[in-house]
């Protein structure tokens, strides 16, 4: 479908420079944001093998600005591998084309459509729309959550997420073949989403230098409302690294969204 790879083995080592990340966090947190914000609830969803915690540290950040922030709901970050289930039961908002011998090839479609239920519940709780903040697969399942939930989700942050071809690109891709998925057949069913637009405005955060999704992978060419944003830091940092936050409270402090949903119903 193109020349995309995976990144290759030595840009791994550009990774360590999360070691840097942590050390900024550290005095970071010791301030009091510079901001009020008054936009949206943020919902934060966290990369592949990570969990809520891994989220805790922006999450604080938000919430010293005054912003409602929560975390997914959901446990660690498995792309759906660890929840058993067949094809058949990811929706047919997917259409997943027929797969000889399935071994969770469509985990993430199917973690998707649990996380799409979860945000219209929480949406409705919370009287608005939210925006959905994910880092790397995080932030591929809040693409997907908004383009089938949009009335739910005012808008999209991701951190160093895959647009393109879903784990193909990645440093995981070669873990992933081994155990005998077909990422051929995963970047067709991604391919064939990307065909209808993500109609809420997305904002990508992405680094040049990454080391575990390949950089070409995380532009997108199909959302009309799509804002990018490059900064040269690790990807395994993105989630802790203040020059994140600072962009992400840029993003939020922009034009915010007043989505009640009340007042959203009472204007259409």
């Amino acid at each position: 479908m193109n020349n995309l790879s995976a990144p290759p083995r030595l840009a791994l080592l550009g990774e360590i420079r999360v070691i840097s990340d942590l050390l900024r966090l550290a005095a970071r947190r010791l301030k009091q944001p510079a901001v009020t914000l008054e936009t949206e609830p943020v919902m934060l969803l966290p990369g592949f093998g990570a969990g809520e915690r891994a989220m805790h540290p922006l999450g604080e950040y938000l919430r010293k600005t005054g912003v409602h922030t929560e975390g997914w709901g959901m446990g660690k970050n498995l792309a759906g591998l660890n929840i058993r289930h067949s094809q058949d039961e990811i929706s047919e908002k997917w259409d997943p084309e027929p797969l000889a011998h399935y071994r969770g090839e469509g985990g993430v479609a199917y973690l998707c459509d649990r996380m799409a239920e979860r945000v219209r519940e929480r949406s409705e709780a919370l009287e608005s729309r939210l925006t959905l903040i994910g880092w790397s697969l995080g932030g591929t399942i809040a693409r997907e959550v908004a383009r089938d939930a949009p009335e739910c989700v005012a808008r999209v942050i991701t951190l160093g997420s895959p647009v393109l071809g879903g784990p193909k690109y990645t440093a995981g891709s070669r873990r992933l073949a081994a155990r005998g998925l077909d990422l051929d057949w995963i970047e067709r069913q991604v391919h064939q989403r990307n065909k209808r637009p993500i109609t809420v405005p997305v904002t990508a955060i992405v680094s040049p230098s990454d080391g575990i999704v390949a950089h070409a992978a995380t532009l997108d060419e199909h959302t009309p409302e799509f804002d990018l944003r490059t900064l040269d830091v690790s990807h395994l940092g993105m989630a802790i690294n203040p020059r994140i936050w600072d962009e992400i409270v840029d993003v939020l402090a922009t034009e915010p969204l007043k989505t009640g949903l009340a007042a959203q119903q009472t204007t259409t």
